[in-house]
């Protein structure tokens, strides 16, 4: 009999000081443009509901979501590239939906570039729809892309 691998157990907590380098350094290795260490330390600073997902004691996924004026904007969302299409960005995904149902959002939006279509099949798959287009949002290799504005309505429990 084969016995399937397991799967190392998963957990999303909230992003501590100590999570930034290993964060960074999936950023950088994601994408052409990464964000700066700063700008996560902003992040933490700012207050945003920021969680990573922890896998074999390692940071191997993160997301930031601002949270304001019964709106929720998911600033970033990334897993580790070799970790990628095991549902690790869905998990981060859906727990901050319902870190912004918990503060009574009633509406996410999410800027993502239209060539990155595992995330928009992501976005889709979750209930985001597009509602605008951001011209030249986004640096490139050759000058600028656009950003596909994405949106999803959320209902909240009484």
């Amino acid at each position: 009999m084969i016995r399937p691998i397991a799967e190392p157990p998963t957990t999303i907590r909230d992003m501590v000081h100590d999570d930034l380098a290993m964060v960074s350094d999936i950023e950088r290795r994601s994408y052409d443009f990464p964000w700066s260490h700063g700008v996560f330390r902003d992040c933490l600073l700012a207050g945003y509901q920021s969680i990573v997902l922890i896998r074999d004691d390692c940071v191997t996924g993160y997301g930031i979501l601002s949270v304001a004026a019964g709106e929720a904007h998911i600033l970033n969302l990334c897993v580790e590239p070799a970790l990628r299409s095991y549902g690790y960005g869905e998990r981060l995904l859906d727990e901050m939906l319902f870190r912004a149902r918990a503060a009574s959002v009633r509406e996410v939006f999410l800027e993502v570039r239209p060539s990155n279509e595992r995330a928009l099949a992501l976005y889709r798959k979750k209930g985001f729809h597009q509602v605008a287009n951001r011209p030249a949002y986004y640096q490139a290799n050759k000058g600028r892309e656009d950003a596909a504005v994405l949106a999803k309505k959320l209902v909240i429990a009484d």
